[in-house]
This record gives structure tokens, C-alpha cells and sequence, in this order.
């Protein structure tokens, strides 16, 4: 790795557009684009990136973007994406250029290859992680997509869609679903509290006492929180209309807590939506399907296991994600990454691969590979 690359300011921005299936969200507003120009740096939009969140090109060349093709997106300094790179796009990772996205290395390790081979420096936004653990770039992710997931599941309870015909809120003299939400992060705690919103009995479980505690203060309807342990889960995961899978390990592969032994003793027809599935998925059954193609049906229980779920709101994922990410997408372009990372300390836990090292331990974990220290890698 150059150490130009490292320590010099990024004087290009390459935005691609998403070429992952049903991928509508684009990196970059035209906002954000201002924002950039007016510091002295160029914008480079591919044609089209923003079609699928309702932004035309017009839009980002206003803000003083240039509107390129594929290939000059992918030569700035700095390229900046939604998701992961596909198969296609391996071919245009290099060395001398950063990589900030959302990577999910530990469920595409065909994607952590890639970028070790090139030797590109790849950032990933769900790692950047601050010094009390909360991470600031997954968070408005994970809460449309716990948002989503109880919107989805009520949905996909309907009978015409392959579910059990149970109204997620029940009605007068008819019980309500019953909802079951595996972990109390960002994810979860939105997902139950959506559920609750409609009137559904819910379930939320977590091993932490002190998480559910400092939620217990905002707890509203019929949600009920529940510390986890395994006998727990085989008792209470057959009763569910609804499961929600909604753990995460930052950087890591997603611990599988619903075995498949708990998936077939499931309700016929019953629905699992399976959010930590672009982490590999927190039941043992869960396939990654696509927006287009959501659901498979295993032994009797619909599973929902899209891997871009924010993808389905593309205007308010983008807008949300931009609103978080380009601060630092500044102080990488305009300040260089080692001087980016001086100030902001929670950008070294983003570094997921420099050179041909792996510099997460929860990624290297994930992958069998011996982790460097992301300092050593930046030396």
C-alpha cells in the first residue's frame, strides 16, 4: 500500500452505482455531493446511481458532480458504496485506493479474498464502532431494518402470501400474534416496538439484564422482555407466529440460536424474518433471498432472509445512511486516512483489510485468518 494513500488527502470521490440484486440505495446525495465539491474535491457519480432512490443525475451534477461512467467511478481515490462489491466488480479493487461500504466480510468471504488479492484498503461501515461500543454507521440501517422487519412479517402473516392468516394486532376477542424478537440491540428493539405499535404480543429476548433493563423505561403495549438462555428458546420459539432473528456480532459471523430442530417444531405456516442474515443469518434454516424472490418455505415455516432489507425504502435508507457517513467521508478525502483516524478514533475499528492483512479480529475470526493490528497494518 502506497503510503500516499494513506496519509495524503483522497482528492476524488467515486460513487458506483449498486449492482447487488434489487439494490436501489446510492452512497451519496446531492447534498453531500455539495458538501464535498465546496471543499475542493471531485465527485465522481456514475450514471444512474441514484435512479433507484429517486435521485437523477441532474440532481448531482447541480451540486457540481461529475456524471461518469462505471469504470471512472471505480478510479478515484476513494470509492465510496451501500453494499459489499459484486463478482463483477472484483476486477476494479486495486491497491491504491480506499474501499468504504458496508463489507459483512464474515458472511462473503469470496468478497474478503477479492480485496486481499488487489490489496485494497477496505473500510467497513458496520465496524466503525465507538469507544462505548455503539456503532454509528449500522445504527439507522438497523433501524429500518428492525422497522421493516415487523412491517414484513405482519405482511407475510397474511394468508395470500403463504402465512398462517393471523392479524399481527388480532382483534376484538381474538388473540393477537405472538412475537418473538431474538435480541434487544438497534435491530430488535425497533422490530419489538413496531410489533408492540400494532398491538401484537411480543417477546423480546436478550442475554444482557442490564439491556433490557435500560429499554424497560420505554416498553409500550404487549411487549414483554425475556434474559435468553436455550431452554428458554426451545420453549418458546414453537409458540411464535412470528420469530424476528435480530443478533449481531460486530464484524463476526451472527451465533446461530434457532436450530433446525426448533425451526420444524414451529406453527405450520408461521414466519421467520431473519434480519442478521448479511452476517450469515441467526437460524440454522435461513437462506439469503433477494427482494424480488423474499421467501423460502423449509419444513412449513415461511423464512424471510433478504440480506439488503433498508434496499426496500431506498429514498429513506439513502438519505439516513448519508447522514452518517459523510462526515467521515470528508475527513478520509480531505484529511487522508491516518490523520481521518487521529480524529476519529472509531474509524481503526472499521479497517477491515489493508494490503493483503485482515486488521479486524471479529473478521479474521470469521475468516480462519491471523489478524494484524490495524496499527501495524497502517505502518
Amino acid at each position: 500500500m502506497p503510503s500516499s494513500i494513506l496519509s495524503a488527502p483522497m482528492a476524488s470521490i467515486g460513487v458506483p452505482k449498486e449492482i447487488k440484486a434489487d439494490e436501489l440505495r446510492v452512497a451519496l446525495t446531492p447534498d453531500g455531493a455539495k458538501e464535498l465539491v465546496t471543499q475542493g474535491l471531485e465527485v465522481r457519480v456514475q450514471a444512474g446511481a441514484g435512479d433507484g432512490a429517486g435521485i437523477r443525475d441532474e440532481a448531482f451534477a447541480n451540486a457540481g458532480a461529475k456524471i461518469v461512467t462505471r469504470d471512472e467511478a471505480w478510479a478515484a481515490h476513494l470509492v465510496v458504496k451501500v453494499k459489499e462489491p459484486q463478482q463483477e466488480e472484483f476486477e476494479l479493487l486495486r491497491k491504491d485506493m480506499v474501499l468504504f461500504t458496508y463489507l459483512h466480510l464474515a458472511a462473503y468471504p469470496k468478497v474478503s479474498e477479492a480485496l486481499i488479492t488487489a490489496g485494497t484498503t477496505g473500510i467497513g461501515y458496520e465496524t466503525v464502532q465507538m469507544e462505548n461500543g455503539s456503532l454509528p454507521l449500522l445504527a439507522p440501517m438497523s433501524e429500518i431494518a428492525g422497522r421493516l422487519a415487523a412491517q414484513v412479517g405482519a405482511h407475510l402473516l397474511e394468508r395470500p402470501h403463504g402465512g398462517s392468516g393471523v392479524l399481527i394486532g388480532g382483534c376484538t376477542g381474538v388473540r393477537p400474534a405472538r412475537v418473538i424478537v431474538l435480541g434487544a440491540g438497534t435491530v430488535g428493539w425497533n422490530a419489538a416496538r413496531l410489533a408492540a405499535a400494532m398491538d401484537a404480543e411480543v417477546m423480546l429476548l436478550d442475554r444482557s439484564p442490564e439491556r433490557l433493563r435500560n429499554l424497560e423505561a420505554d416498553r409500550r403495549g404487549r411487549l414483554m422482555s425475556v434474559v435468553s438462555n436455550r431452554a428458554l428458546l426451545e420453549r418458546l420459539i414453537p409458540t411464535a407466529d412470528l420469530l424476528i432473528g435480530a443478533v449481531l456480532t460486530p464484524g463476526g459471523r451472527s451465533p446461530t440460536l434457532v436450530s433446525e430442530q426448533m425451526v420444524k417444531q414451529m406453527k405450520p405456516n408461521s414466519v421467520i424474518v431473519d434480519v442478521a442474515i448479511d452476517q450469515g443469518g441467526c437460524v440454522a434454516t435461513s437462506i439469503e433471498t433477494t427482494h424480488t424472490n423474499p421467501t423460502v418455505n423449509i419444513h412449513g415455516v415461511q423464512h424471510y432472509a433478504v440480506g439488503n432489507m433498508p434496499g426496500a425504502v431506498p429514498f429513506t435508507s439513502t438519505e439516513a445512511l448519508v447522514s452518517v457517513t459523510l462526515p467521515y467521508i470528508l475527513g478520509m478525502a480531505g484529511r487522508g486516512l491516518e490523520e481521518a483516524i487521529t480524529e476519529r478514533p472509531e474509524l481503526l475499528s472499521g479497517l477491515n483489510t489493508i494490503g493483503s492483512s485482515v486488521c479486524h479480529p471479529g473478521v479474521a475470526k470469521a475468516l480462519g485468518i491471523t489478524p494484524r493490528h490495524p496499527m501495524a497494518c497502517l505502518r
